[in-house]
């Protein structure tokens, strides 16, 4: 093993220690900045992101002193790097993070374990770090990637259009078709909540060739969604109804009150101050929030469209289906002349089965443990 002189990046000290392939990075004094430190002018660092600036700060440390080999050696420190950091965030196992660029935008991600693919997406007002318990319960034998939808969290916020299609669940779908296959999944199991539920029925309409099996969380069908609308969804389903104002409408009410999202049954979570600042981050940042309610706006107008010609072609999802929703929650009480959640997604999916789950709309998060072990029944069913 051999060390280099100390060299200095942001008022820190650092020595380099390089054997064979292994490359650490060690502070010679502690002038590390602290966790107050770091700047927020521009967003809320939480915990992840700052231990990730911190082992950057160190790997930046030693390639400025041009001991840091091109290639393999900078990557194997990069995706240790990752992977370390991401290991100490709230307690989980470790996962890689990445932003994966697609046509006209770039999507994180967050990727655990190593098999068959998984990909789960997240719904509003969450991000990919809604996974986080469930994601390592089922990585144990797959490899499982969480991506932040555009506009939400660490994703690219595409422009839109008048028709907003660029947010609608069609053009979303499509991306993570992509993604997966920029990762080297063609085909794969998903899983979508809330919103994301929703891109993943469409998904699994328009690219069946991909999706092996389906299971969506507390949704059905955007055009089964409006066409049983009345005062009791218009009062419960408030997001539907305002988010889908002209702008910017709903873009001021969410802009002046972010943490107001997480203050009713469809944002309300048991997690800790930090998982909540990472929620409420995306919710501070107007071209995010504009983004947001322009999903929402395609929600109420073309989506509706998309979903009512393959009503009307007889379209359905063929894969098997999961369908999970919340006990007493509103999809739980509404639709019981549909013979319930299930009797309306049968119409769409003929092999969809379920049940209701304790947790409230937000079981995956708040409830991982039986979310866990009803997937991997299903998964290996």
């Amino acid at each position: 093993m051999s060390e280099v002189p100390c060299g200095e990046v942001d008022g820190g000290r650092f020595s380099l220690r390089m054997d064979g392939c292994e490359i650490k990075v060690t502070r010679a004094e502690s002038s590390l900045p602290s966790l107050a430190s770091f700047p927020t002018a521009k967003r809320h660092w939480n915990v992840e992101e700052i231990v990730e600036r911190r082992m950057f700060l160190e790997t930046l440390a030693a390639a400025s002193l041009g001991v840091l080999a091109e290639g393999a050696f900078g990557d194997v420190a990069r995706v240790q790097n990752n992977s370390e950091a991401s290991a100490r965030f709230a307690g989980q196992g470790p996962f890689e993070t990445s932003q994966v660029e697609v046509s006209g935008n770039t999507i994180f991600v967050r990727r655990y374990g190593k098999g068959p693919a998984i990909l789960l997406v997240h719904g509003f007002p969450r991000t990919s770090l809604m996974w986080r318990f469930l994601a390592p319960k089922l990585s144990e034998n797959h490899t499982v990637i969480c991506v932040d939808l555009r506009a939400y969290g660490r994703s690219g916020i595409p422009e839109s259009t008048d028709n907003h299609f660029p947010y609608s669940k069609r053009a979303m779908a499509k991306e993570l078709v992509e993604v997966m296959d920029k990762l080297g999944f063609p085909t794969f199991a998903l899983i979508g909540h809330d919103r994301g539920g929703r891109v993943s029925y469409r998904l699994a309409l328009d690219h069946p060739k991909n999706v092996e099996r389906l299971a969506v969380f507390d949704v059905i069908p955007i055009l089964e969604a409006w066409s049983r609308s009345d005062a009791r969804f218009a009062q419960t389903y408030w997001p539907w109804i305002l988010l889908s104002q002209k702008a910017s409408l709903p873009e001021s009410y969410l802009l002046g009150a972010p943490k107001a999202v997480f203050d009713n049954p469809f944002g309300h979570g048991s997690f800790s101050g930090e998982v909540l600042e990472e929620y409420v981050s995306t919710y501070r940042d107007p071209a995010r929030v504009h983004g947001i309610c322009e999903e929402y706006r395609a929600a109420a107008t073309i989506d509706v469209e998309h979903d009512r010609a393959d009503k009307e072609a007889s379209k359905r999802i063929e894969c098997p289906m999961l369908h999970l929703w919340a006990e007493d929650g509103p999809l739980d009480t509404f639709y019981a002349k549909d013979d319930g959640p299930l009797g309306i997604w049968r119409q769409w999916a003929p092999q969809a089965q379920g049940q209701p789950m304790k947790g409230g709309h937000f079981f995956p998060e708040e409830n991982p443990d039986e979310t866990a072990v009803l997937v991997k029944e299903f998964l290996s069913a």
